[in-house]
């Protein structure tokens, strides 16, 4: 397998390879682009978007700074929206519902490293899919953990760190998020 293979597959993998370095690479050249055009240019942006997530409802919105590591490794449905600084480490695949909500400074993550010290500076390391839900409402300076699942219907609140799943229709909020109301 390559380690790109391994990467998607949820297996330990070597992060400093040099095609997934040339993908990285790829990929901060088009965010650099999408975050450097001009506010009126809505058509451009939409354009990029499309060229750069794996896949896209129609109405798609992500205000400007956006960053991922991959952005093919992204998927979101109909009517999604993500506020400024949407940060998305995407070496597993990310896939969100129709009609997200994303507030400002959100963080997705599903790279995992090693707590030993030697084997995190081996550069290895391994990714779990994060999914999250139709009609979710993620408040602004979450962060959401690898391997998580988010229910549809969901409300995170603001600044939650959210490191298990979350069932369908609640609403979740703390370090860590924890449900504490259900609709």
């Amino acid at each position: 397998m390559t380690e790109k293979e391994k990467m998607l597959a949820g297996i330990e993998y070597a992060a400093d390879d040099p095609d997934l370095l040339m993908d990285l690479n790829r990929t901060k050249d088009i965010i650099w682009e999408y975050n450097n055009l001009q506010p009126s240019r809505t058509k451009d942006r939409e354009t990029i978007l499309r060229g750069l997530l794996g896949r896209c409802g129609k109405e798609v919105h992500i205000n400007p700074p956006f960053y991922c590591d991959y952005g093919q490794h992204i998927e979101v449905g109909e009517g999604f929206f993500a506020n400024f600084n949407f940060t998305v480490l995407d070496e597993a695949m990310v896939r969100i519902g129709c009609n997200a909500f994303i507030g400002p400074n959100v963080s997705i993550y599903t790279a995992c490293h090693s707590t030993n010290v030697e084997e995190r500076n081996s550069r290895r390391e391994w990714a779990r899919e994060v999914t999250i839900g139709d009609n979710v409402w993620i408040g602004g300076s979450t962060t959401i953990c690898p391997g998580v699942k988010i229910g549809h219907g969901v409300t995170i609140g603001a600044g939650s760190v959210v490191v298990k799943d979350i069932p369908d229709n609640c609403v979740a909020v703390g370090n860590p998020a924890k449900v504490i109301k259900y609709l």
